[in-house]
């Protein structure tokens, strides 16, 4: 059994939302004898799943974006309305439909696979590793934390929060799982003269990122873009590494800069967070400010290690409000952490500690 098995003894029991049938039954043959995952039924629309969701109460839901009937969008606006239950999309439209896939995952939406990335048997291996990774994952979490970055409940802050001071000369932001919509909900409250520029680290598939650089401009007050190579970092805008390339600073005289590029190749994300961090320690030390918000894996660790090594500061999203504790709670057994806080106090706690 794999150690992010939700049920010991019991399979994660997923519904299948597909109009295709060759997909419903790709899907069922992925999952033909695995130890973790079973698939109890299928459905062709949205209609279907919003049904069979209240009769089988599935663990997980895999959810068609571009269905007839009700579409992907709705069903899962309905699903999680009447009957929240972990939903990862999977879609031929993702690629062209960022906008799609991240409006899915602000309604609610744990993951998602793009399925059109899969064009031969080799392919089709590694979308089914994904599917089931991420199937896992889904079926861990907590339904209550789905569809909550933009609530402004009034929640005390958790841990010391040592605010001093320094000079800040660079905030970092590294997330996986449930990153797009907590990034959203922070961005969304910065005001448009933040006096720092903001680097970001989102784990997501080629193709999205720049997506997503789009509908957090569009919805901030701040400029949002994804990141150039040789870019001239300034006050008061957000830089997202491009998906497939790391992001790291250079200091160019009195500017920073960023760089991208493939190297180091050896890390298990590109881009990455720890690589990020690990560069802005070494070009501003003292004056770097980093966040880690919710996701899976240990990416960021490191990196915060040095940016405590040089004196900077290093904040993570709570467990209260994480969709994925993994990459907080890493960071919090590698550093002693300056802050502790849920995501809807991010935005104000990056206004005092800069």
């Amino acid at each position: 059994m794999t150690e992010l098995t939700v049920h010991e003894n019991k399979k994660i029991r997923v519904l299948v939302v597909d109009d295709s049938a060759f997909i419903r039954r790709a899907v069922i043959r992925m999952f033909d004898g695995h130890p973790d995952i079973q698939v109890i039924d299928v459905a062709s629309n949205g209609e279907m799943a919003v049904a069979l969701v209240k009769e089988l109460h599935p663990d997980v839901v895999t959810l068609d974006v571009k269905m007839p009937v009700l579409d992907g969008l709705s069903a899962l606006g309905r699903i999680m309305t009447e009957c929240p239950t972990p939903v990862v999309m999977l879609s031929s439209l993702t690629e062209k439909g960022g906008e799609n896939t991240l409006r899915a995952l602000e309604l609610g939406a744990v993951d998602f696979v793009d399925k059109s990335a899969a064009g031969g048997p080799m392919d089709i291996s590694s979308l089914a590793r994904e599917l089931a990774s991420k199937i896992i994952i889904a079926a861990r979490v907590d339904v209550g934390k789905l569809n909550a970055g933009g609530e402004t409940k009034q929640s005390a802050v958790k841990g010391q929060l040592l605010v001093t001071n320094r000079e800040t000369e660079i905030v970092l932001v590294g997330t996986s799982t449930g990153g797009p919509p907590a990034l959203q909900a922070i961005l969304s409250r910065l005001p448009v003269n933040f006096p720092c520029p903001i680097l970001i680290v989102q784990h997501m598939p080629a193709g999205f990122t720049a997506s997503l650089a789009e509908r957090l401009n569009r919805l901030s007050a701040l400029s949002v873009k994804e990141a150039e190579n040789d870019e001239r970092v300034l006050q008061g805008k957000a830089y997202i590494a491009p998906a497939g390339l790391h992001m790291s600073l250079n200091r160019c005289g009195n500017e920073l800069r960023i760089r991208l590029d493939l190297s180091p190749a050896d890390t298990l994300h590109r881009p990455s967070v720890d690589t990020l961090f690990e560069s802005a320690a070494a070009v501003c030390g003292r004056k770097c400010l980093a966040f880690v918000l919710t996701g899976m894996g240990k990416d960021g660790s490191s990196g915060a290690l040095a940016i405590k090594n040089a004196g900077g500061r290093i904040i993570v999203e709570s467990e209260e409000t994480s969709i994925v504790f993994g990459m907080p709670k890493s960071v919090m057994a590698s550093v002693t952490v300056d802050g502790v806080v849920p995501l809807h106090a991010v935005a104000d706690t990056m206004i005092k500690m800069v």
